[in-house]
């Protein structure tokens, strides 16, 4: 499991951030090292992690707004944070945020490695992504981009399904505007909202033939695959 995990480390101490990058490397864990929280949000909206290690007091951005800003992005990502800080309000903060450990300054690397095995046991079932789909009528085959009704295949893109498979996943849930734009074209501006919104066009036609199905707008937030069955 270890070797397949891609590590996000934002540590805002070039010396420490270089040790514990060297280190994670060093036992299999290929890590990046951004030294503070703008740029590890940035990096996170490009590549995909697996683990995310994050110092609560950084420049920029702090660590609990860059988890919130991740959360939006990938609520299950495996999160620890590293602090100075030892106050009960602050690792109930951290918590509230989705993190799933919390290890106070000083520490040692050995603890740190145990710790985030530890939450990658844990996590294995939910960090492997499901890449076939039920909806409705309808089977969808994320690898093979292909979605079938009563053996008629469609050939989607790879933007249709990459925007499918997020909204499978969020299936009868709000999908945000804002997260699927990073995911998909690693950024939300105004030009690539309105191109995803003709491939959200394009979607529903595929889905006119099942009255079960409504792929809705929700006003200024984003969208919702229904399927009422």
């Amino acid at each position: 499991m270890e070797n397949l995990t891609k590590v996000l480390l934002a540590e805002d101490d070039k010396n420490l951030g270089t040790i514990l990058k060297a280190y994670l490397e060093a036992k299999g864990f290929p890590t990046t090292l951004c030294g503070d929280g703008q740029e590890a949000l940035e990096k996170f909206k490009r590549e995909e992690f697996n683990f995310c290690v994050l110092d609560v007091m950084m420049p920029v951005m702090d660590g609990f707004t860059l988890a919130a800003e991740i959360r939006k992005l990938d609520k299950k990502v495996p999160m620890l944070f590293l602090t100075a800080k030892a106050m009960h309000e602050d690792k109930l903060k951290g918590f509230e945020l989705g993190a799933d450990d919390y290890l106070s300054k000083p520490f040692s690397m050995e603890e740190l490695l145990l710790r985030m095995k530890a939450i990658l046991r844990r996590s294995a079932e939910d960090t492997v992504r499901t890449t076939t789909f039920k909806i409705g009528s309808y089977s969808f085959d994320y690898n093979r981009q292909l979605l079938v009704r009563n053996n008629i295949e469609n050939k989607l893109t790879s933007k249709e399904s990459e925007l499918l498979r997020l909204l499978c996943e969020n299936m009868n849930s709000v999908l945000d505007r804002s997260v699927a734009l990073n995911k998909i074209w690693y950024d939300d501006s105004y030009f690539n909202a309105r191109s995803m919104d003709v491939y959200i066009t394009k979607l529903r036609k595929y889905f006119k033939d099942d009255p079960e199905i409504e792929l809705m707008n929700v006003h200024g937030v984003g969208f919702k695959l229904l399927v009422n069955n």
